[in-house]
């Protein structure tokens, strides 16, 4: 029967302050797929058989907004539907509807979820480049505010009248899944629409952005201040000459910090150290006094031109240099005779760059190469004036979510080589300041080893939806995730993941790759 509704007569969104420009609807049948946990954040690798669905695309706009949204909803069948409905995050620039949340949507569908996702009014476009500004010197904020917030409800509202008018009933339970911007995206909606969603997984979220963002620039800035550009693999270098200083602080030597505030290090303990077959070089080289310079302002974060603190430093391991992810705050290139410059092209002083261009400076050709570290303090306190209210995503007052009987999990990989955790921990510890027993709706873990939502070598967190549903559905408190890696001499490890504050550490007696003996303390 369901299969015989997959038509535009079987449905009629009505969303408050917009119009329904059209509705298209499409039976896609014999979906086989496996979805790796590696695109499928905050789940394990899932494998999808003979999956068919309704796929409902509405398209609307807010009134005098001069915008187009696309909401993406796929149904399944009756006979696999779970009775669910999970939305799913984007990533960057991006809402939603792009290789991430497809592949994110297939694995739901294949549980037997209804899933959803929008384009935010963005279309395919991947940076603002195409609608930054409505014109020179005026930042598209319409389009800005549906990113930050706005669509976010709006796709709420639509999948769950979608889901109404195909199985005659809205869904039990209503879940957020997302990382990066779709962490944003999870931690917005328990803010600002509490309670659209029972359960919300925001994992590596890009929240402080009119902070974090323009911070990405800073190490780019220093070195071209300085006039000097260190090698990648003298900053790979060092964050591994970290990571074996710091790695047995939770009693094993693993090749993970476990424990970051426990940690110190400092680079200039590594220069002249020779850094064999250098990638850049094809030569053995000592590492440098710049080098050690740039680590360490990089670890230590943004400042001011007089010293203030601006925003947290990238932590010890994380890939400064991009080489490994092509995500460096300190990228460089370098020409064969070893001479290097600062690389704007990566993806993270790419960041910044965007967003000086169309929301600071509103100049498509504004060049950040030559301003001062005043230029530079002028762009990031008018980020934090102007767009802290739209989409900094810091509002640590979650008493409206809390009493929706909202429950949320959040994960960081303490090698994030895009967005400090440390960021994340600060709000977290803000929740906690702010709202009374915060553990009993919001948990946080950090993630030894892992990169930006996936990478690295400490695992990834693929339980953490299905712990939120079990937290939601049966009142089972997560106190520990379970998470599964392979140790470097190839052998399978098992470790848990402890709810912050609390941290692993070994018990100093039983099998080091089993997480029976690691303590919470």
């Amino acid at each position: 029967m369901s299969a015989s509704l997959c038509t535009p007569a079987t449905f009629a969104p009505v969303l408050s302050g917009a119009a329904i420009l059209n509705l298209s609807t499409n039976l896609v049948t014999g979906v086989n797929s496996t979805v790796s946990s590696t695109f499928n954040y905050n789940h394990p690798t899932i494998k999808v058989t003979n999956a068919t669905y309704c796929n409902v695309t509405v398209t609307y706009t807010h009134s005098g907004a001069n915008d187009t949204i696309n909401v993406e909803t796929w149904l399944p069948m009756n006979d696999t539907y779970n009775g669910r409905l999970q939305a799913t995050g984007g990533g960057g620039w991006v809402a939603g509807r792009f290789f991430l949340s497809y592949q994110t949507m297939t694995a739901a569908i294949g549980q037997g979820y209804a899933a959803v996702t929008t384009d935010a009014g963005l279309g395919s476009a991947t940076e603002p480049t195409s609608w930054g500004l409505e014109s020179p010197g005026n930042p598209n904020l319409n389009l800005l505010q549906d990113l930050a917030s706005v669509s976010l409800a709006d796709e709420a509202v639509i999948a769950k009248s979608l889901i109404q008018s195909f199985y005659g009933t809205g869904p039990a339970h209503s879940y957020w899944s997302g990382c990066s911007q779709g962490g944003r995206q999870g931690l917005m909606l328990a803010q600002r629409y509490p309670d659209i969603y029972d359960g919300i997984v925001a994992s590596s979220p890009a929240i402080n952005w009119a902070q974090f963002i323009p911070a990405l620039y800073y190490s780019q800035l220093m070195m071209n201040l300085m006039g000097q550009y260190p090698k990648g693999c003298e900053l790979d270098a060092i964050g591994n000459a970290a990571i074996a200083a710091c790695d047995g602080l939770d009693g094993v030597v693993d090749g993970l910090i476990s424990d970051m505030d426990a940690c110190s290090f400092d680079a200039f303990s590594t220069v002249g150290t020779v850094v064999q077959n250098c990638s850049q070089t094809g030569t053995d080289i000592p590492i440098s006094a710049t080098a050690a310079t740039v680590a360490n302002l990089t670890w230590t974060g943004a400042r001011s031109a007089n010293g203030s603190f601006l925003w947290y430093g990238k932590s010890f391991g994380a890939d400064l240099s991009g080489s490994a992810t092509g995500q460096g705050d300190a990228a460089t290139v370098c020409s064969q005779n070893g001479t290097c410059v600062g690389n704007d092209a990566d993806a993270n002083p790419l960041l910044a760059i965007d967003w000086a261009k169309f929301f600071i400076q509103a100049d498509a050709n504004f060049n950040m190469d030559n301003i001062t570290h005043e230029q530079f303090d002028s762009i990031f306190q008018s980020s934090v004036q102007r767009y802290n209210d739209i989409i900094g995503t810091a509002d640590a007052n979650l008493t409206a979510f809390k009493a929706a009987g909202g429950k949320m999990l959040t994960y960081h990989g303490l090698n994030d080589q895009v967005i400090a955790p440390k960021g994340t921990e600060d709000y977290y510890n803000a929740v906690t300041a702010a709202v009374p027993d915060v553990q009993s709706f919001y948990r946080f873990y950090q993630v030894p080893g892992l990169q930006h939502c996936s990478g690295g070598n400490g695992g990834q967190p693929t339980a953490i939806f299905d712990a939120m549903v079990a937290w939601v559905e049966n009142g089972t408190v997560p106190e520990t995730l379970p998470i599964s890696f392979t140790g470097n001499n190839g052998t399978a490890v098992n470790r848990k993941l402890c709810s912050y504050p609390l941290k692993p550490k070994y018990d100093g007696m039983g099998d080091s790759n089993s997480a029976d003996s690691f303590v919470c303390s």
